[in-house]
This record gives C-alpha cells, sequence and structure tokens, in this order.
C-alpha cells in the first residue's frame, strides 16, 4: 500500500473523507489510538510534539464533535510531517484500520485550494488537483452556483472584483468517482491606490493593506472600523480597544451599534496568519465630549532592570520584572523602552531621551529594578558600572529627574522603585535640589525607609517581591494611589517577607489619575507628535528577508524584540535543492561592541541561546541567536549569514555560501545612547554643591543631624559592607547585611534584593523622615510646613 502512495505528501493535504475516517478509527481505540500514535511522534525530534500538545488534543473531547486525532494530525501537519511519516508512526503503532484509512481510492485529491485575500484588480489564481485510474475532469463552483468555463485544474479570475469575494469549491470526477476539494474563501479588498500605497510582496506573505482610521462620533451612533490584510492563507483578524482584547470581535469590520461615551479610546487589530502577525495602525475613537472626562496627552514609561554588576552582587528578578511590566504597560497604551544592563553614562542618556517625550499633560513613569541607596530624603539608582564602594556621583539621583520632569508640566509623574533604601555610608553628600509644588507626584519604594527589597529564591525565573504582586492590579482601572494601596495589602498577606519588605506610598495627588486613562488624540502638527514619530522609528524591528544562495537554497532572516536593547535573530530554511542531504543558516560575525555569546549563538531552541521569554511565540525549526546590549552598537549592524550544505554526491564534505547582511542600527541603537554625556543632563542636579536649604521641601544635611557627625567619626567595620547571604535556604536564619532582622521559618524565603545594608557602626539605623515632595503650597509659610508634614501620605504596612 505505502509504494502506491506519495509519501512525500504533507498529510495536511489529505482529503476531508480520509481524515474523518482516519480520526473515527484512532478516536475510537484504546490501545491503537490517537494518545499512543502522540507519544511514538513525540519520540521523533524532527516535530516536537510535546506532553503539553497532548494535553491539549486530549481536551478536544469536551467539545461537541471535537476529535483529539484530528487535533494531533492537524499539529503534525503544520509541523512538515508527510504521508510516508504516518505510515511509518501507524504500522509502529500497528493499528491495521488505520493504516487501511490511507489507501488510495481510485480518485485523489493532491493539492487543496487555499483561501487568500488579495486587493481588487489583482489576479486570482486557485488551485486543485487530482490523480486518478481515468481522465480526471474539473468544476468549480462559487458557493452553490457553477463557475462558467472553469474545467481545468487553474481556476483564474483577472483582474478580479468585489463581486468575486466568496467561497469556492471545486468537483473532481474519475470515471464513477467523484470527489469535492475542500472550501477556499476568496476576501477582496478594494484599498485607493492612488494616494501612493504600493504592493509588492512575496507570494503568500501577509501584508496589511487598510488601516482603521480616525472616528468622532455622538452618543448612540453607530461606530464602524475597518482594516485589511492580502495573504495566503486568508488572514485572521482580533480587534482591541485601549489594549484590551475585545470578544467576538474577529472579522475584517468591526461594527459596534447605539455607542457609548466609555466605548471611547485606542482601537486597533491584530492580524495573523499560521507564521505571521502583525498589527494595524492605533485609530483614536473620540464620542461627545471625550475631553471632558480627563485624560493624558500621550503616556510614555522608561523600564531600567539592572541585574549583570560588574563590581557588586549579581541579581536575577529585574529581568522577569521589567518585561512582564513592559508587556502591561503597553495593554495600557504607553509608549514603553525596556533596557538592561546599563551604565552611568547609558542610564543618563536613556533619562534624557525619556525626558524629551515629555510634554504638558503626558503621564510619564519611570520603574527601576536593581541596587539602590537612600540618603537624607533622596534615592539613587546604581549602574552596572558603578566602582566598589560607590557615591552619588556614580549614581543617578531620583528627585533630580523628578525635577526636570517638572519642568515638562507633566500630568502625572510615577516613580515605582524597586530597590533598597538602605544609608551608604560611603556617601554623605546632600544634594540641594529644589521641587516645584505640585499635585501629580506618585511614589512607589519597594520597601520602606532603611530597609531591604527583595528577590525570591528560585533555579528558574520569578519575579521580584514588589511585581509579583504589582503585575496583578497594574490592569486595574482605577486611581493609581488606589492600585499601590491594594499591592501593599497584597504584600502584607506574603509570609516570605512579612517583617521585612512592606511597600511604601507618596503621594501628593489632588485628583484621579490612573495610568488606565485614555489618551487624547492630538494635533499630528505638534512638535510632540513628531518627536513621538521618532521615537517610533527607534523602535522598529528590521523587516524580516528572503536570502537566496547561488546553490538554489532559499532562507528566511527574522527578527523578535525582547527587550529594547536585546534583539532575536533567527535564521529559517525555505527552499532546498533536491540533492542536498543537509542544509542549515548560521549567523556569525558580530560587532565586538555587542554582547553575543559565541556558545549560545545558532541553538536549535530559543532557550538555549537564552531566549526565554519569546519562546512560545517564535516560529519553530528555526536556528535563534540572542544580541544583547545594542545601546553599546556605534555603528550599523552589520553581520554574516553562512548557509552549510552537503551534497549525496559529495560524500560529507560540507560547502559554505556567504552573505553579509547590514540591518543598520535597530531597536534602541538609534537613539546612540554609548555617546558622552550630555551638557544639559540631568546629571546636572545630581550632584549640585552643597548650601542651605531655601525650600520647605529640602531634604535636611548633616547640620540638621548632630547624631551622625558623631556615628562617622567611630571606627568603621567595612567587613559588614559584604553580603552576608546570597540565596536563603528553607528554614536558615533570615539575615540582611549588617547581620540579623529577627528569626523566620517558612518554605519560600527570600533573598535580599537590589542591594545590601549600608549601616553605620554609630547605630544611624533610618535616614531623617523629611524627604523631596512637593504638595500643594498655602500663603502662610508656618502653615505650609505644617501641611507639608502631615500631606505625606506614608502607607507601611
Amino acid at each position: 500500500m505505502s509504494e502506491s502512495l506519495d509519501r512525500s505528501a504533507k498529510i495536511n493535504i489529505l482529503t476531508e473523507a480520509v481524515v474523518r475516517r482516519l480520526c473515527e478509527t484512532l478516536d475510537k481505540s484504546t490501545d491503537k489510538g490517537w494518545r499512543k500514535l502522540g507519544e511514538i511522534v513525540a519520540n521523533d525530534r524532527r516535530f516536537k510534539v510535546s506532553s503539553d500538545d497532548l494535553e491539549m488534543c486530549s481536551l478536544k473531547v469536551l467539545q461537541l464533535e471535537g476529535s483529539p486525532s484530528r487535533m494531533l494530525l492537524r499539529l503534525m501537519g503544520e509541523r512538515g510531517c508527510t504521508t510516508g511519516h504516518l505510515i511509518d508512526y501507524l504500522q509502529t503503532l500497528g493499528n491495521c484500520d488505520a493504516l487501511q484509512c490511507l489507501k488510495p481510492s481510485a480518485l485523489q485529491i493532491v493539492v487543496q485550494p487555499q483561501s487568500v485575500a488579495l486587493l481588487s484588480g489583482h489576479k486570482l489564481h486557485l488551485s486543485c488537483h487530482a490523480v486518478g485510474k481515468f481522465p480526471v475532469q474539473y468544476q468549480w463552483f462559487k458557493t452553490k452556483e457553477e463557475v462558467p468555463n472553469s474545467f481545468s485544474p487553474d481556476l483564474v479570475i483577472n483582474p478580479v472584483h468585489l463581486k468575486d469575494a466568496g467561497f469556492y469549491i471545486c468537483r473532481v470526477n474519475c470515471g464513477e468517482s467523484c470527489e469535492f476539494s475542500q472550501w477556499a474563501q476568496v476576501d477582496v479588498l478594494n484599498v485607493d491606490t492612488s494616494c501612493g500605497l504600493s504592493y509588492h510582496t512575496v507570494e503568500g506573505q501577509l501584508k496589511v493593506v487598510l488601516h482603521p482610521e480616525f472616528q468622532r462620533l455622538n452618543i448612540g451612533d453607530n461606530l464602524q472600523l475597518q482594516c485589511g490584510a492580502v495573504g495566503r492563507p486568508i488572514p485572521r483578524y482580533q480587534w482591541y480597544r485601549n489594549g484590551v482584547l475585545i470578544p467576538k470581535a474577529t472579522k475584517r469590520k468591526l461594527v459596534i451599534p447605539h455607542v457609548m461615551q466609555d466605548q471611547h479610546g485606542r482601537y486597533r487589530c491584530e492580524i495573523s496568519s499560521s507564521t505571521e502577525r502583525m498589527w494595524t495602525n492605533e485609530a483614536d475613537v473620540v464620542i461627545d465630549d471625550v475631553y471632558a472626562i480627563g485624560g493624558a496627552t500621550d503616556k510614555v514609561a522608561l523600564l531600567i532592570g539592572n541585574l549583570s554588576y560588574q563590581n557588586h552582587p549579581q541579581l536575577k528578578a529585574p529581568m522577569v520584572d521589567v518585561y512582564d511590566l513592559s508587556n502591561l504597560l503597553q495593554q495600557l497604551n504607553f509608549q514603553v523602552v525596556s533596557l538592561l544592563d546599563l551604565t552611568e553614562s547609558e542610564m543618563r542618556n536613556a533619562v534624557d531621551e525619556f525626558l524629551l517625550l515629555l510634554h504638558k499633560g503626558v503621564y510619564g513613569l519611570l520603574y527601576y529594578a536593581g541596587h539602590g541607596y537612600e540618603n537624607y530624603g533622596n534615592s539613587f539608582m546604581v549602574p552596572v558600572d558603578a566602582p566598589n564602594p560607590y557615591h552619588s556621583a556614580n549614581c543617578l539621583c531620583v528627585q533630580s529627574i523628578l525635577k526636570l520632569m517638572q519642568e515638562k508640566e507633566t500630568g502625572l509623574n510615577v516613580f515605582l522603585l524597586d530597590m533598597c533604601r538602605k544609608r551608604n555610608i560611603h556617601d554623605d553628600s546632600t544634594p540641594n535640589i529644589i521641587l516645584r509644588v505640585t499635585a501629580n507626584i506618585v511614589f512607589g519604594y519597594a520597601t520602606c525607609q532603611d530597609a531591604e527589597a527583595f528577590e525570591l529564591s528560585s533555579s528558574g525565573f520569578t519575579n521580584g517581591v514588589f511585581v509579583k504582586f504589582l503585575k496583578k492590579r497594574l490592569l486595574d482601572d482605577e486611581k493609581i494611589t488606589v492600585v499601590l494601596d491594594r499591592v501593599a495589602e497584597d504584600m502584607g498577606q506574603f509570609d516570605a517577607t512579612r517583617g521585612k519588605q512592606a511597600l511604601e506610598i507618596r503621594s501628593s495627588l489632588s485628583e484621579r489619575r490612573a495610568l488606565s486613562d485614555p489618551i487624547l488624540p492630538g494635533d499630528s502638527a505638534d512638535p510632540a507628535h513628531t518627536q513621538r514619530r521618532q521615537w517610533a522609528k527607534a523602535h522598529q524591528l528590521p523587516e524580516s528577508m528572503c536570502l537566496s544562495f547561488d546553490c538554489g537554497a532559499q532562507i528566511k532572516l527574522g527578527f523578535a524584540a525582547e527587550f529594547s536593547n536585546v534583539l532575536v535573530i533567527y535564521t529559517h530554511i525555505i527552499k532546498k535543492p533536491e540533492d542536498m542531504s543537509f542544509c542549515q543558516a548560521q549567523v556569525t560575525d558580530f560587532s565586538h561592541d555587542l554582547d553575543v555569546d559565541p556558545k549560545e549563538m545558532n541553538r536549535e531552541t530559543p532557550e538555549e541561546t537564552g531566549i526565554y521569554f519569546l519562546s512560545s511565540s517564535l516560529p519553530q525549526h528555526c536556528l535563534y541567536t540572542r544580541v544583547s546590549a545594542l545601546q553599546k552598537l556605534r555603528e550599523e549592524l552589520v553581520f554574516t549569514v553562512c548557509l552549510q550544505g552537503t551534497f549525496t554526491s559529495m560524500a560529507d564534505d560540507p560547502v559554505h555560501w556567504m552573505k553579509h547582511i547590514n540591518i543598520g542600527k535597530p531597536l534602541i541603537a538609534r537613539l546612540d545612547l554609548h555617546r558622552d554625556i550630555r551638557r544639559n543632563s540631568c546629571m546636572q542636579t545630581c550632584l549640585m554643591p552643597h548650601s542651605p536649604c531655601h525650600s520647605p521641601c529640602h531634604s535636611p544635611g548633616p547640620e540638621h543631624c548632630p547624631y551622625l557627625h558623631q556615628g562617622l567619626h567611630q571606627p568603621q567595620d567595612y567587613s559588614r559592607l559584604l553580603p552576608q547571604q546570597q540565596y536563603l535556604d528553607v528554614y536558615e536564619h533570615v539575615q540582611g547585611a549588617t547581620g540579623g532582622c529577627g528569626d523566620s521559618y517558612y518554605d519560600n524565603l527570600s533573598q535580599p534584593r537590589y542591594e545590601h545594608a549600608y549601616n553605620s557602626p554609630g547605630g544611624l539605623s533610618s535616614s531623617p523622615s523629611r524627604v523631596s515632595i512637593p504638595i500643594e503650597a498655602p500663603e502662610d509659610i508656618n502653615e505650609l510646613q505644617t501641611v507639608f508634614i502631615n500631606s505625606l501620605q506614608l502607607q507601611q504596612q
């Protein structure tokens, strides 16, 4: 039987009748059924059928007319399984009834028509090919009507028009036998090409050609948005509003009758095929007086996670925390920049670029995870190249950044600081940062003053304690302080850090401001809008490309972004010559500026090269390479694609072909964060000279703390500055760096995160309680001082 079949044909072209009989046979068999077949396939690494895949197949029995066998065959077909492979598996299984289902009949359709979306005016081409013992005859149908003069295996309509859209099927006759092909949907888009739209794409490649447009409606009107893409197979659609999926909105046209005011916002559509996914542009929908409900002129977030320190303990959780928060903030329509492992100059330049995006009414959010400390109410973030010991000159002062943000007249300033707040006894400077009095500032500290922040001890990748609870609440449509209040309550119930870490919230908000507030449509001619467009360009991925080699092989070179400064490159063999027994494409010869581990390049799974967060969304059967530290790239990114192949006629001697690829400066590399620090950067306010206080918001210096000088003049025991414990195991004594925060016995203990304590031997355990937080200013100076002390919403669990 196997000799009479085309063993090289993919199983996804089997006729529906054959698949139905085969699935019925495998579903009803207990010892030789679909599950045993799945176990046999799982042992063949070519198709990578996992236990999770088999579990997904088993869940199909819960659906009406669901078939686990059909799901398994679909997965095998998507991963390249041929009829020959399936026959071999069924022979190993020993299921003769299933093998009988594959016995070729007198008539067999070997090429099925494929659904397609294309532009009006282009050529429609559908194919259906069959083989039989007698001459084969064809007749095409559109729905139930015969297509005139369509007696060949290829149906061609050139040019195609809107009226040609619909469902097509082909009837095939051979003697007394008759078979119908599978249905093929044809979607025809009418797009105005006079505006300069060009349509040039690889056959079948997904391409967006129609984007939703701005709408302004009154309450009760019907909202209609539409988009479109061309490609084969026909694309799938899913609409979103403000980053949230709209249930059952899975068509090209989105229609919402009788809209209400709460349905305003930013709409966009996710368009996908079996191998690709892309998004349309966002379209603002304004309903009635949307301006009256309040909102932001834009929303921008800078996320920095420092973990690979050169002179200090390494951290793990910042990478996971930054990735999770980046995804959540993007759902809230924030423009997000997520960066890992920045030096001092790179951090300052990243902050400068962040400040350029801030204008009147913009919501700005800064999240930092890494080592840090706090002196006299001022918080300092520690770069990865900071010396040991470090001082304020080596770090970034958060209050200095706040001062520059205030000058932009932002609508909301949020600081989420996931770091320790212990005093640094090596730094006795007192920056004199005079802040303006505004009512739009929120600080969320991962821990209290003079306390440590923790990351959980785990062999895998887990969040720090703060983000573990923050990510569960971040999407809530509530005032930002209410969200943080709930996070604090959740953290207070966590046994592993109770009594050691508690969220502290400081706020000067006088109005309801939420991270979920809408973005108000603005003037495209606004300079701020131009700056946003430039920023967006600096975060675009290089376009995937198809490379052809002299030997006849073709490969796809694709790209994905794990972070704003981490690029994933993958290669996939599209076509290889028939006489080539082995073919593989590798990337090499990267700039020494970049962080690329040669041992982890060109791996067969994303996890092997350090890609843990994108593994489920990357295409399979590729070679993957992770390129980090893009912010250090000084020139355009040029590398080599090396195609290696062996031919059956040349024994095992491999042959190589090379192509040099230039993808410019990808992602954050376009911003040149490696450059020298600007003269007008945040460094100016980080190191202001000591001077008397000129503002009730000023943090007191040593002259206000006589006990501090007494403590600092006592002999120093520098051995106490060393980390006492890297990872805390079960039932061990929990300690900070200075030797003891009490006893604790838990099943899931945690590690002091981000900075170990710097306590002076003189006994100074906390910094002064006055901090640089502005408030609304009354006219009387005495009243101002009283209101200032009382207005700090200090919340400690």
